[in-house]
C-alpha cells in the first residue's frame, strides 16, 4: 500500500501574512517568513516542516485563497 503525503503551494505574492494558516495547521508545517517579504511588503507563509498530511485546513481558512494543497503518492 502506498503512503500519501501532503504538499502545499503558496501564491507568495498574494499572501498578506495574516497567520491564520499557521494557526490552523495541525502538524505545524507552515510558518511566516522572517526577514523576507513579498512584493507587497508582507511576510508570507511557507512550508517549513515537510510534515504536511494534506488535510487542507490551511487552504480552507486562507481568506485570500493563496494556498493550494496537493496529495502526493509516495512509492513503496
Amino acid at each position: 500500500m502506498a503512503k500519501i503525503k501532503g504538499e502545499i503551494v503558496v501564491d507568495v505574492n498574494r499572501c498578506k501574512g495574516c497567520n491564520l494558516c499557521v494557526v490552523a495547521c495541525p502538524t505545524k508545517t507552515i510558518a511566516l517568513t522572517r526577514g523576507e517579504v513579498n512584493h507587497r511588503g508582507y511576510a508570507y507563509c511557507h512550508d517549513v516542516g515537510g510534515a504536511c498530511i494534506g488535510c487542507a485546513a490551511c487552504a480552507t481558512i486562507c481568506p485570500d485563497g493563496c494556498i493550494s494543497v496537493y496529495k502526493v503518492k509516495l512509492s513503496d
